[in-house]
């Protein structure tokens, strides 16, 4: 099975197909967001990552005991299962605390698809942060994750 990434410009016109399905009247199948959040607040994701928005750094606690962050980074960018649904974000991209508000549908999908090709284009303009989960990050770590994000919030709202 081939690994899924942003930066494979097929994966890429698959996850941009997808999200062009996306209505504001999507219904969730998990989660809080609404389908209009949810994108403005993957948008919000990738403004973190190209250091436009800051954001604070986790403290990883999914088990009584901390785990390493490179152990949680293997787990979600390497192991071939759907991230967990109901893990809370960081307060900076969520859309009902300190995130981007929602304007109108079609102009916050008009910017994160900007966004997602800023993300992917090459040379990059942008220098990567560091994850708020993970830390820092690989070119192609970032592509895997963008991949992921992107996915798991699709799936979210059925595509």
């Amino acid at each position: 099975m081939a690994i899924r990434t942003l930066g494979n410009t097929a994966d890429r016109l698959e996850i941009l197909d997808r999200l062009g399905k996306i209505e504001p009247c999507s219904q969730r199948r998990w989660g809080r967001m609404t389908a209009h959040q949810a994108m403005v607040h993957l948008a919000d994701s990738f403004r973190v990552t190209i250091g436009e928005k800051p954001a604070s750094q986790a403290r990883i606690r999914v088990t009584p005991i901390p785990l390493p962050r490179d152990f949680v980074k293997w787990v979600a960018m390497d192991l071939p299962l759907p991230w967990p649904r109901g893990v809370r974000t960081r307060p900076e991209v969520d859309q009902e605390k300190g995130g981007t508000r929602p304007q109108t549908f079609a102009a916050d999908l008009q910017e994160l698809q900007r966004l997602v090709e800023r993300f992917t284009r090459r040379p990059k303009d942008f220098e990567y942060q560091s994850h708020p989960v993970f830390g820092v990050m690989s070119e192609a770590e970032w592509q895997r994750w963008g991949y992921l994000h992107m996915d798991h919030h699709l799936r979210q709202f059925g595509e």
